[in-house]
């Protein structure tokens, strides 16, 4: 069993409730569910223990975080097992994501190692002017269960980096794989009370967001959430990093490459079954090779390979939750009731050793209408819509109307009328000819209804920081 990791302290005082693989409905562990009080507690800690951590030298944070970042590497298989038996994806996909992890906290380390004030001209010469980034405080966390260590760093490793504290909320549903991580910064040598790892549902999340201690909430949570977030947030104007839903297209062009398009479209709409904020929802394909891409990703979604994620050789596994296929299935049905057409999957698997896991077909839908659920919501889950368009003009148009804008992606043979199409779509980060718009150098996040700020690069630093302007007169 896992408690609450209260400054890093172990704590089992609480309701203690059960993890359930996804893949065979057997428990995996259970934990304590934090509460309000959990959450008050916390921050308590993290009050008598961020002034001494941001006042300490660049090099002593960056220190930690590096000695982390080794701690996960070598933590890595043991980890990712905890992973995929609470959460579904393939091993190889879970060690992949704590790779990342250790990556992200390397990155903020050397980031704040190399950070200076940032002078700027100035209208006297007898002036001088430098801006600091001094840290908010107080950092509150939220963390989804579809990524729960990889969006877990993303968030406390440059929050620590800038010399805040944070008391973050991993998801109820796959809490145990981040607790280890949690343990591992304290093995790291974190000051105790900086970090507070609190599984727990709506009461503590709440109290969370409207703490009068907490300064800043990062969340990446559904638009829904993210609303009931910010509207909680007002009253004591909080900063916040909001990363929301998305309902993301492809385009394929005209000359794009079709088979290598296919496996791209595949890895982008079906990886960790759908379950991801980037995954492509609707493909636009223009109409010159819309029958063949549409023969080729259909005949490659036929060959995918379902199972157990600790099965060798599994590319895909369950859905984490029931909910995923019961609006898969809801999103299904009105995109046929308006005129679809099922070209594969658009069921549960039930048999044999499918029997007791969320395992679901991946579903290609073709001729969907632009009005229906599949093509206006997030389905987070393994369904993709195709649709067909004339020319790149009205591609871009079909793309462009969504509320959501987080990601796209183009595919194209000529890079520079990809690239041009790429520039005009209305969202947060664009893929040409590449299936992910992830780049820890870069800023990561949405326009419209996909969320507020960017986490990821020097952006994501920034954002957890309170920006300072010092003037001087020099003589």
């Amino acid at each position: 069993m896992r408690g609450l990791n209260l400054g890093g302290e172990d704590v089992f005082d609480g309701v203690e409730r059960v993890v359930h693989n996804p893949a065979t409905g057997e428990q995996v562990g259970t934990y304590i569910c934090a509460g309000a009080s959990d959450i008050d507690k916390a921050v308590g800690l993290a009050l008598e223990a961020q002034p001494s951590w941001a006042a300490s030298q660049e090099s002593e944070r960056a220190s930690v975080l590096l000695r982390a970042a080794n701690l996960i590497d070598e933590s890595c298989e043991r980890i990712a097992k905890v992973l995929t038996l609470e959460q579904g994806k393939p091993f190889p996909d879970s060690k992949k994501e704590i790779s990342f992890g250790a990556e992200v906290f390397r990155y903020y380390a050397n980031l704040i190692i190399t950070s200076v004030p940032d002078g700027r001209k100035t209208s006297d010469p007898a002036m001088e002017s430098q801006v600091y980034h001094r840290p908010l405080g107080i950092v509150g966390a939220i963390v989804p269960w579809n990524y729960p260590v990889d969006l877990w760093c993303w968030k406390v490793a440059p929050a620590l980096a800038a010399g805040n504290a944070v008391v973050i909320k991993p998801p109820i549903e796959t809490p145990l794989a981040a607790g280890l991580i949690a343990g591992l910064l304290y093995e790291a040598g974190l000051p105790k009370g900086l970090l507070s790892d609190l599984p727990g549902g709506l009461e503590a999340g709440m109290r969370l967001v409207t703490h009068p201690e907490v300064n800043a909430i990062t969340a990446t949570c559904s638009t829904d959430t993210g609303k009931s977030i910010m509207e909680s947030a007002a009253p004591r104007l909080k900063r916040l990093l909001l990363e929301l839903g998305g309902n993301c297209p492809l385009i394929v062009l005209d000359d794009a490459d079709i088979e290598a398009t296919a496996r791209a479209a595949l890895r982008r709409s079906f990886s960790n079954m759908g379950q991801i904020c980037i995954a492509v929802n609707r493909i636009i394909v223009l109409e010159q090779v819309a029958q063949a891409f549409t023969d080729a990703l259909t005949d490659l979604v036929k060959e995918m390979k379902i199972g157990n994620g600790m099965d060798p050789d599994i590319e895909f596994g369950p859905t984490t939750t029931q909910m995923v296929i019961t609006k898969s299935e809801s999103h299904i049905a009105d995109a046929l009731k308006r005129g679809g057409r099922l070209l594969t999957g658009g069921k549960r698997l039930t048999d044999g050793a499918f029997g007791k896991g969320n395992f679901f077909l991946p579903t290609v839908i073709d001729n969907v209408h632009p009005l229906s659920n599949l093509a206006r919501e997030e389905t987070f889950g393994p369904v993709v819509g195709i649709f067909s368009a004339k020319n790149e003009d009205e591609a871009i148009r079909i793309a462009n109307d969504s509320q959501y804008g987080l990601a796209a992606y183009v595919f194209g043979g000529d890079l520079e009328r990809a690239t041009k199409v790429a520039k005009q779509l209305e969202v947060g980060g664009v893929g040409v000819n590449v299936n992910d718009i992830t780049e820890l150098d870069a800023p990561f996040g949405g326009w419209k209804m996909s969320g507020i700020g960017r986490e990821l690069g020097r952006e994501g630093y920034l954002a957890l920081t309170q920006p300072q302007h010092v003037r001087v007169k020099k003589y």
